[in-house]
């Protein structure tokens, strides 16, 4: 028997990883067995487990693949050494609106974190998961606003706490309403009508 190269592993992780996100967008993650996912990926529930410690684990790697490049251009919005956080912040979650209509990979996604997840004890994991990314990306906003103040970009009545976890409800509001009906509105256009709007607001 050939022995598997570490591309054959990166293979079958990936391979699982996909079928993930089909399953659990059609059954739901709680409704969703590993060994069904086994099945679809044409794998063993060993290999399943030699790649994932257990449904959540699964989860959040299918989420990151996702996320993560997304998650880290928000996270640059609190780095010391940019010139306008401001414009960081805004260009960072125009990206995310992008990549929700753009990308079915990142919609598909999406749909399971937002519709498809029943929260309970087995996937603890995953409500840890994303409740950390939902409070790094406001911290990273609150601190990319206070940085923009004392460069003299920015100034509110509004706490920055506050201001950046606006930007996030904003944008995480017109994501849900559009993936419950995809032609109700242009989600790009009108995320940046919004967003622009509302940092306007802040800075008046």
């Amino acid at each position: 028997m050939p022995r598997r190269t570490k591309q054959d592993a990166e293979r079958t992780r990936a391979r699982i990883l996909d079928m993930a996100e089909r399953e659990f967008q059609r059954r739901g993650v709680s409704r969703t067995s590993l060994e069904q996912i086994a099945r679809a990926a044409g794998v063993t529930r060993g290999a399943v487990y030699w790649h994932f410690r257990n449904k959540a684990d699964l989860f959040n790697a299918m989420l990151n693949r996702v996320t993560l490049p997304l998650e880290a251009e928000i996270l640059k919005s609190g780095e010391r050494t940019l010139d306008d956080p401001v414009a960081q912040i805004r260009n960072s979650y125009v990206a995310a609106l992008r990549a929700t209509v753009a990308d079915p990979q990142a919609r598909r996604v999406f749909e399971v974190a937002l519709f498809k997840v029943e929260h309970g004890h087995a996937l603890r994991g995953v409500h840890e998961r994303r409740l950390a990314g939902l409070r790094n990306r406001v911290a990273n906003v609150e601190r990319g606003l206070r940085r923009a103040a004392r460069l003299g970009l920015w100034k509110s009545a509004l706490p920055a706490r506050a201001a950046a976890q606006g930007v996030e409800a904003l944008v995480d509001g017109l994501i849900s309403n559009w993936m419950i009906d995809p032609q109700a509105f242009d989600l790009v256009r009108v995320g940046e009508q919004a967003l622009d709007a509302y940092l306007r607001g802040l800075r008046a």
